[in-house]
């Protein structure tokens, strides 16, 4: 089973997109764990306080160390009482300056029992928590959002569909975008014309190695018209 805890300061938005949808049957099932972990209920201030403004000045709070800390410690402990100690496991941190997430990082990921997931907030998070508890920084792309939470849940998705039984099938997943090293080919279903557009006759063949032959060369050109880069990706043996 895999097993996901994400440390937030807002865990209702995350237990409300995780909760939905494929993921949230998922977790229902028992296929994977989800775990929010309030990290003002760690706080060593009796207002609850988890920011302070950033030494040398500037704009904006950074969240503080020791609340993150005491919750990731909380974490551990709770996965020590499930008797789940001995899980493999990565913390990884939401952050625009890690490696961009990618089909085969998620691969890598789905290879752990467990990941914590630290979700960053305002200017983000005190150097020295990532320095003493996370694995590695991850980024959902070239952009700076308000906080890691989004990103969070786009990770969590990403990973657990790879997870077995998430999905109804192992086929479910061989042929989509990024997963066989291409986009994947256009789909069609019913009605048969639409706004004068019909459904491409070779789909209507039930000749499977043609439909096959179909599926690659559309998969080739759209990839080759819209992201050329993963087919030279694929050339180069990367």
């Amino acid at each position: 089973m895999k097993r996901f805890d994400i440390m937030t300061l807002f865990p209702d938005l995350v237990d409300t997109v995780l909760s939905e949808s494929i993921i949230g049957r998922a977790r229902r099932a028992g296929h994977i764990v989800v775990k929010t972990h309030n990290i003002r209920d760690y706080s060593e201030d009796k207002h609850r306080r988890v920011d302070d403004t950033p030494y040398g000045g500037g704009r904006g709070m950074v969240m503080m160390a020791p609340p993150i800390y005491n919750c990731y410690m909380a974490v551990l402990a709770e996965t020590k009482a499930a008797g789940a100690e001995d899980l493999s496991r990565r913390v990884i941190y939401m952050s625009p300056k890690g490696r961009i997430l990618n089909q085969n990082i998620a691969r890598e990921l789905a290879s752990y029992d467990q990941l914590i997931i630290l979700c960053g907030h305002y200017e983000g998070v005190d150097q020295r928590i990532i320095d003493e508890i996370v694995d590695e920084e991850i980024s959902i792309g070239d952009f700076v959002l308000t906080g890691g939470e989004i990103p969070a849940c786009i990770l969590v998705d990403c990973v657990a569909r790879l997870v077995e039984g998430v999905l109804p099938a192992e086929e479910c997943h061989q042929d989509e975008s990024f997963s066989c090293g291409m986009l994947e080919y256009p789909q069609y279903t019913r009605p048969y014309e639409f706004h004068g557009v019909k459904v491409p006759d070779v789909l209507l063949s039930g000749h499977h190695e043609n439909i096959e032959k179909w599926r690659r060369e559309e998969a080739l050109r759209l990839t080759a018209q819209r992201r050329p880069d993963l087919l030279r990706k694929e050339e180069g043996g990367s």
